[in-house]
């Protein structure tokens, strides 16, 4: 496929990378629509963006819109879909007035297709960029801001724990980030004052409250699969650290998975979602060594001193013996097969890698995660929709985003190839709308080029 051609222009406009106007209204033709709410393919048609919304979309050959000042631009047998998401990202943060890190890594989102990032360790500065995204000062995805971490250190008692959930709704924050530590009473404290704040929450399961009564009392969310296998452990006191390692790994032979059923069938009633972060456990707790993955291509355009710190947060775990084979692959395939007796059962799932965490590149890392949901029997298809319709499932917004249908916002992806025959499609992007605003091929890899010259090593 080549360059996207413009057939022709009703108004004089110049094209730089990126068409600035968020008001230009385009018709992309010959395009290929996925459709997430059906496993189907719309060929042949156009999209209308109106005003930064997706105003019609049609079988092309019903005939174009002729509407006055619009551009219209071959799709050139594209195949379209809403795009991907990051909804467990570790957002940079800054305490001045240069957001200029922040930018980059937004970059490295739309560069790789993530339209949607939710933040779980929040700052004020997240709220910020949040606006300055909104507003058009800086290019970059939709954020999903969750507030500073609530856990057993910062969570000083139960009424610490009430204002500090109310401080956050008041501040602005799309949902909180709970950690490990919490008591009873401090998490059962932040749970009541949530939902009467009207302010989603989830995160890590802390030992002393674990699953059941997180997920009984209102976890919208659970990371990394995270309490799973301590459920399943029937013997409690092996889940000291000290023994069952990181995330209990050492532990996963010992799973009683007759249990399992009863947890899924709790986690679907009450409306849990899962976060999988499968890439997370591949790269930063897997067998792999860390000198192999500091190698991998995408890690020119991430500051030198990041990837060092990845490579010394690795090797800490290899130098310990806690990262040899036969401890870590056990535990992989036991999280695989979670994910897909959770799936397969109902519960959804929402695309997530943690980044930029270790070895997780903001943007590249998603297409790891995507590799590891297919490897574990996603299909192609739910894979799509885990960073598509479930995100916005999920923020209850269906119909403003995640779909390609009128009255959403125009944001979508445009490739060179179908994704849902060949997941390796969702890396060959021509060009990226993002709420109206049309960001091409060319420009993408120019924001790249120029991460990767920034972080040259010298």
């Amino acid at each position: 496929m080549q360059s996207f051609k413009i057939k022709f222009i009703l108004i004089a406009i110049v094209f730089s990378f990126t068409v600035q106007s968020f008001a230009q209204d385009y018709v992309f033709t010959s395009v290929n629509i996925i459709d997430m709410a059906s496993e189907q393919i719309l060929k042949n048609h156009y999209i209308h963006v109106k005003s930064g919304k997706i105003h019609a979309i049609n079988p092309e050959i019903n005939g174009l819109p002729t509407d006055k000042d619009v551009i219209v631009i071959d799709g050139d047998g594209a195949f379209v879909f809403p795009g991907l998401a990051e909804m467990h990202s570790h957002i940079p943060v800054t305490n001045s007035d240069d957001f200029s890190y922040l930018q980059d890594v937004m970059w490295l989102y739309l560069a790789n297709g993530v339209l949607n990032v939710r933040g779980m360790i929040g700052h004020s500065s997240h709220l910020v960029l949040k606006d300055k995204i909104k507003n058009g000062e800086i290019t970059g995805p939709r954020i999903f801001a969750a507030g500073p971490s609530l856990n057993g250190d910062s969570v000083e008692d139960a009424e610490a724990g009430n204002r500090m959930v109310r401080e956050q709704a008041e501040a602005g924050y799309d949902h909180l980030k709970l950690h490990p530590g919490l008591d009873m009473p401090k998490f059962m404290a932040i749970s009541t004052t949530a939902k009467a704040k009207g302010i989603k929450f989830g995160g890590h399961v802390s030992l002393d409250v674990g699953l059941e009564n997180s997920i009984l009392n209102g976890y919208r969310s659970i990371e990394h699969m995270d309490g799973y296998i301590e459920y399943l452990i029937d013997d409690k006191s092996k889940l000291d650290p000290q023994i069952a390692g990181p995330f209990s790994m050492l532990l996963a032979k010992e799973a009683n998975m007759e249990r399992l059923p009863k947890i899924i069938e709790l986690t679907l009633a009450q409306g849990a979602w899962i976060a999988p972060t499968l890439t997370l456990f591949e790269r930063f707790f897997g067998y792999i060594p860390a000198d192999e993955f500091r190698l991998a291509s995408e890690m020119k355009y991430m500051p030198g001193l990041q990837v060092q710190q990845w490579v010394n947060q690795k090797k800490m775990l290899e130098g310990q013996g806690l990262l040899k084979e036969e401890n870590v692959k056990p535990y992989l395939e036991f999280r695989k097969k979670l994910l897909m007796a959770l799936h397969e059962n109902g519960v959804p799932i929402i695309m997530s890698s943690d980044s930029p965490q270790v070895f997780n590149v903001p943007g590249f890392s998603i297409h790891h995660e995507i590799a590891a949901l297919s490897d574990a029997g996603m299909s192609n298809y739910e894979i799509l929709k885990s960073g598509s319709v479930n995100v916005a499932k999920y923020f209850e917004m269906e119909g403003e985003f995640g779909q390609i249908i009128p009255g959403a916002s125009a944001d979508f992806v445009m490739l060179d190839g179908n994704p849902l025959e060949n997941l390796d499609a969702l890396k060959k992007i021509q060009s990226i709308m993002l709420r109206g605003e049309w960001i091409q091929k060319n420009k993408l890899e120019a924001e790249l080029e120029r991460l990767e010259i920034k972080n040259l090593r010298k």
